[in-house]
């Protein structure tokens, strides 16, 4: 039989640990981030933009959030699902990191998501934003940098109903962006649509939808066609003749500056939507842009922007809970306080945790130093909100 005086010690050994762990668990010393993005395949040019843009706010960040040194583990998605459950799983489990971000495609994301709500663990998304997300499947653990998938398409479907275009044709592959994105168009034009066209995800020859746009004559084509997809279908589209009877329109992430990179000269002309652009006149953004070209030799894309903010919101969420990482409750609301001067200007959290922001107008030209890139037109909403967010349970 155990003596009192043996409880007593035992007791005191119990509360000695507990204290221990408590102390550890109050006093961070560093921090883990997965980055989980697309970096090979048709899609890899977005993820390698996430993923330059974070770390380049790392950079400034001079490699700590809030103070805590910082490890970004990188890991490519190769886009596909079961690969990001893989790794997923190692994040979790065996690395235990303290957020995640990264993921380019909603079809991966809405894959993945379970498990990283489930334990509690913070996704700051620099791309992926699903619909199913922004309502009924809500979560305190998904922040959204970056926009819900409907709204760039629903700027640009504001601008050519403005416009008066009659008879336009939808492209976009099958996959939950791309169903949103004909969602979102149609949300606010209200002329004819004479098709809705789906493609195969990964999709690089176009031939056969060409022929079909020839057939329908249309005045305008919007497509949704991200990194390859997106090039292979401008030049196709181009070379085939129909830039000259069909105005072509795009969301930012299918006229940006990786796809101009590929494409040129084709593009001049072609409009699009996005909540960013590297013209915009604010301090942050000027030097974003500028050490972005310095570091990696060309123009960032909107993809780039957002891994920059996904960075320095993790950065200002740690500096408001002062590295206490494990007060859930604390480090929610300082993600949704967001302490930071954004790229593209101000931006704030609605109550399901996707931006209420300023969406523009864009058009492809030459600058100033004769390069085709994107220059800001116009604003076409202004503080718009997603469609979903009555649909959020979150208060």
């Amino acid at each position: 039989m155990m003596r009192p005086t043996k409880y007593l010690t035992l007791f005191a050994t119990l509360l000695l640990v507990g204290s221990s762990v408590q102390a550890a668990e109050a006093n961070r010393t560093s921090l883990k981030v997965g980055l989980l993005s697309t970096l090979s395949g048709p899609g890899a040019g977005l993820g390698v933009d996430i993923r330059d843009g974070f770390n380049l706010a790392v950079k400034h960040l001079n490699g700590r959030f809030g103070g805590l040194p910082a490890e970004v583990i990188v890991v490519d998605d190769q886009q596909k699902p079961e690969v990001a459950q893989q790794a997923v799983e190692k994040f979790l489990k065996k690395d235990k990191v303290d957020f995640m971000t990264g993921i380019v495609f909603s079809n991966i994301m809405l894959a993945v998501g379970p498990p990283i709500f489930d334990s509690k663990t913070f996704f700051i998304s620099a791309n992926a934003g699903p619909s199913q997300y922004a309502g009924e499947q809500c979560t305190p653990f998904f922040f959204n940098v970056a926009w819900q998938n409907d709204n760039l398409h629903e700027a640009v479907g504001q601008y050519v109903q403005n416009k008066g275009f009659k008879n336009v044709v939808l492209v976009a592959p099958n996959y939950p962006g791309g169903k949103d994105a004909m969602v979102g168009f149609k949300r606010f034009y209200t002329g004819r649509v004479s098709e809705e066209i789906y493609t195969k995800l990964g999709q690089l020859d176009y031939a056969a939808e060409l022929a079909q746009i020839r057939s329908l004559k249309p005045d305008a084509v919007f497509f949704f066609l991200p990194g390859g997809m997106g090039i292979n279908f401008i030049k196709q589209f181009v070379a085939a003749g129909l830039s000259a009877d069909s105005q072509l329109f795009a969301p930012g992430f299918s006229a940006d500056e990786d796809v101009i990179k590929a494409v040129g000269a084709p593009m001049l002309g072609m409009f699009n939507s996005s909540h960013w652009a590297h013209d915009m006149d604010n301090a942050e953004n000027k030097r974003f842009v500028a050490d972005f070209q310095k570091d990696f030799g060309r123009l960032p894309s909107l993809y780039a922007s957002q891994g920059y903010d996904a960075a320095l919101l993790i950065d200002a969420a740690v500096r408001d809970v002062k590295g206490k990482l494990d007060d859930k409750e604390a480090l929610r609301k300082a993600l949704e306080a967001k302490h930071f001067k954004s790229v593209r200007g101000d931006f704030k959290f609605n109550t399901n945790h996707y931006p209420v922001q300023n969406y523009y107008l864009r058009v492809i030209g030459r600058d100033a130093q004769g390069r085709v890139t994107n220059k800001t037109m116009g604003t076409v909403f202004t503080n718009h909100a997603d469609a979903y967010v009555a649909q959020c349970s979150m208060k």
